[in-house]
């Protein structure tokens, strides 16, 4: 079992500004110490291992458990005092969707000091409850009927301090034959039983407060679900009296009642809620519940949350969320001024147990630059961070076509929810994921890691297997530099700028549109790109401009995809952008900006590429055949035992490829584990495996792009761990390394 965590606050950072780490450690001391990384893959049959000391950090630190509290919920923190004895009313819309797990708070104002408070909520047997506690006595009432799950109710309770009435109401907005699930609910307290509340004391939706710790707001009684246009009423009111305040607008003695009317549909990109009802209670959501979601009132002839946004005003809360661990500090590492560009990590040990928390080092403002940029690919790793393949997926090893190893960090993830999830997962209430942050430990981002979706002998995915390239680079002797793509999606086509030629990693799965937009102009306006993958520029994501260090996506129509959001949520909440594979996405498909998209998937063996007859003929590319005359190209390698697999991509003109465009070899055939992607398919069909469909194939792909540029495309994941084969000597290696040198040649390409 793990005992030590970590996390940084940025993993991007320039010379000389300063990094923080925050460590979970539950030995009395551990070590630390800055490294480079330069290759992680701790295989037998590859290069050794390549994590380079550094003048940095070489420290002995005390240990301390760091707890992660997960669950989203709203706060509104400027609340006056309530008196004692006063009469309220909450009300709401709600979407249960998992009433019966126990105990939930949908609106609550509880003071975790004394035990007073008002809470309506959801009790363990999945009814409506209106529950108040004063002095030591706790008074409530119930429905006797449960909520069903996925369904839509009015729910209020109300509480008369004059004759003591407490009263519950469950309304079902579309009643369901013979499922009697509308009550409404009577019960006599003591009169004035009504607890006082200090103006400290928030006010929360979806959860009970708890008070503070290490700074950090704290929650229990996690509402899974939608909640919609909350209201908190200064008198108790009869049904027909609260659904008259249902509404966006009320008449004047209407609104003098209304504490609260909170509006969920505006500032929805950000972390805020409003209060419409002129009070000026406005709100903050902690661990960023999902937002762009459809409320009660959704209609299904509008599908974008811009144009009637009032339609949008739920929230869909989860008792899993999380956005920030908020961890205290544990270092502040100043980095060096003259520390090379390059990815770093924070290695940490105790009693032999250790841990990499992983981070880049860009060039800093004004400083001189390599001709050769390296994309980190973040937003990736933050896509795939902590998932849950091993322990959520029931196929995963009909995907993966052979028996499943569960590693010690999967157990850990598996036994440790609340350091939440990746863009794979469902949620504990079996919705999607649509957020993933870096703001926590990010276990499976890290050398020397083995993955269950990589193919023997190296069995890599991600991380580790990209620093095959970096490797690969060192080895060639060539001068780099490093940035993340969220740089890139920050500073565009400025940072581009700097540099002659780009490469990608293995997978460049997630791409915001600020990076497609960025890595197609650097192309366009002369600059050379080698994508160095598959299944790259395939989903559409969304950075959140006031919120930092999260991605957002939402997985619409089609692809191959572990969930699909309902009907209604398809468009982003952080910019409104239609979410969904690039491919979908007018002229902006993987095929326009690098010649191939993706093909099919497969994660036992790697195939080899053949070459095709334009590569000997075509003089626009004699020169990445240099030396070689071989027919068969990487035959060998440490991801399957080929250059091709994985996932896999195909030059289609149809889909966008450029007509001018060469292919230079494909590969195949491939397994029957390697599928078709299914977008590629209108109805399923027999023959669409590798070993009978000639589609599922990589193909090995070179044009020219403009102004003197030109694009490099290999289409394969398993690609990089053919390079380092022979000690680097071979086809695969000589083809790259032929066109990286001409790619860094400042002669112009025609065309």
């Amino acid at each position: 079992m793990l005992k030590i965590t970590a996390y940084v606050d940025r993993v991007s950072v320039c010379p000389g500004e300063t990094l923080q780490l925050m460590v979970h450690c539950e030995y009395p001391r551990y070590s630390v110490e800055t490294v480079r990384l330069v290759h992680g893959d701790s295989c037998p049959a590859a290069p050794a291992l390549k994590i380079l000391p550094t003048d940095g950090v070489r420290r002995e630190l005390p240990g301390r458990p760091q707890r992660i509290l997960a669950g989203s919920f709203g706060l509104v923190e400027r609340l006056p005092a309530w008196p004692p004895g006063r009469s309220l009313a909450f009300q709401a819309f709600i979407c249960p969707t998992t009433p019966l797990k126990g105990r939930q708070a949908i609106i609550s104002r509880c003071d975790p000091r004394t035990g007073d408070g008002l809470t309506l909520g959801i009790d363990a047997g999945g009814h409506t409850l209106l529950e108040l506690s004063a002095a030591g006595s706790v008074h409530g009432v119930a429905s006797r009927v449960p909520l069903l799950a996925g369904q839509w109710y009015f729910v209020a309770g109300s509480c008369d301090a004059a004759s003591g009435q407490l009263s519950v109401f469950q309304i079902p907005l579309a009643p369901i034959p013979t499922i009697a699930d509308q009550d409404v609910q009577h019960r006599q307290c003591p009169p004035a039983s009504a607890p006082g509340l200090g103006a400290d004391v928030p006010l929360v939706f979806a959860a009970t407060w708890r008070g503070q710790d290490a700074g950090r707001p704290c929650a229990s009684d996690h509402f899974n679900g939608k909640i919609d246009r909350p209201r908190v009423v200064d008198a108790a009111l009869d049904l027909a009296a609260l659904r008259a305040l249902q509404g966006d607008t009320w008449s004047a003695a209407q609104k003098a009642r209304l504490l609260g009317a909170w509006d969920f549909s505006i500032g929805m990109e950000t972390a805020r809620f409003h209060d419409g009802s002129g009070a000026g209670l406005d709100g903050r959501f902690v661990n960023m519940p999902t937002r762009a979601v459809t409320g009660h009132n959704f209609s299904g002839e509008v599908h974008c949350w811009r144009e009637q946004p009032a339609q949008w005003s739920a929230v869909h809360f989860h008792d899993d969320d999380l956005h920030d661990a908020g961890w205290q500090v544990d270092l502040a590492y100043q980095v060096p001024k003259d520390l090379r560009s390059g990815i770093y990590a924070f290695q940490l040990s105790a009693q032999g147990e250790e841990q990499f928390v992983v981070f880049v080092v860009k060039p800093a403002p004004g400083a001189s630059r390599a001709k050769l940029l390296y994309l980190f690919p973040l937003a990736t790793y933050m896509a795939y961070a902590n998932e849950h393949f091993g322990t959520n997926d029931g196929l995963v090893e009909l995907h993966l076509n052979r028996a499943l190893v569960i590693h010690p960090h999967q157990v850990f993830l598996n036994e440790h929810r609340e350091y939440g999830h990746s863009l794979y997962d469902r949620h504990s209430d079996g919705s999607g994921v649509h957020y993933s942050s870096r703001l926590r430990p990010m276990l499976n981002l890290r050398p020397k890691l083995e993955s269950n979706h990589g193919a023997r002998p190296s069995n890599l995915w991600q991380f580790n297997a990209d620093t095959h390239i970096t490797d690969w680079i060192e080895h060639l002797g060539l001068d780099y530099d490093v940035v993340t793509d969220e740089d890139l999606h920050r500073e565009g086509g400025a940072l581009l700028s700097h540099y002659q030629v780009l490469m990608t990693a293995t997978h460049p799965e997630y791409c915001s549109a600020a990076m497609w937009q960025a890595v197609f102009d650097f192309t366009r306006g002369g600059g050379r790109l080698m994508y160095m993958g598959g299944n790259g520029f395939y989903w559409r994501i969304a950075f959140n401009d006031s919120v930092p260090g999260i991605i957002e996506t939402r997985r619409a129509e089609g692809g191959s995809r572990a969930w699909e959001p309902p009907t209604g949520e398809y468009y982003h909440a952080f910019t409104g952008e239609y979410g969904g594979m690039w491919r979908r996405q007018g002229r902006r498909s993987p095929n326009h900006l690098v010649g191939v998209g993706f093909a099919a998937q497969g994660f036992d063996e790697s195939s080899p590429y053949r070459r095709s007859q334009a590569s000997r003929d075509d003089p626009r590319v004699a020169f990445a055949f240099a030396g070689i005359d071989d027919e068969i190209l990487g035959d060998f390698g440490l991801i399957g035992g080929g250059a091709a697999g994985m996932e896999v991509d195909r030059h289609d003109a149809a889909l966008g490829s450029p007509p001018h465009a060469l292919v230079l070899a494909s590969s195949g055939p491939h397994t029957e584990a390697h599928v078709l992607v299914v977008e590629d398919m209108l109805f399923n069909f027999m023959g669409t495996t590798g070993n009978l469909c000639p589609a599922v194939r990589s193909d090995i792909v070179f044009f020219e792009s403009g102004k003197g540029g030109a694009v490099f495309s290999v289409g394969s994941i398993a690609y990089a761990g053919a390079l380092s084969h022979n000690r680097y000597a071979n086809n695969i290696s000589r083809l790259t390394e032929n066109v990286l040198r001409r790619f860094l040649d400042a002669r112009p390409f025609p065309g």
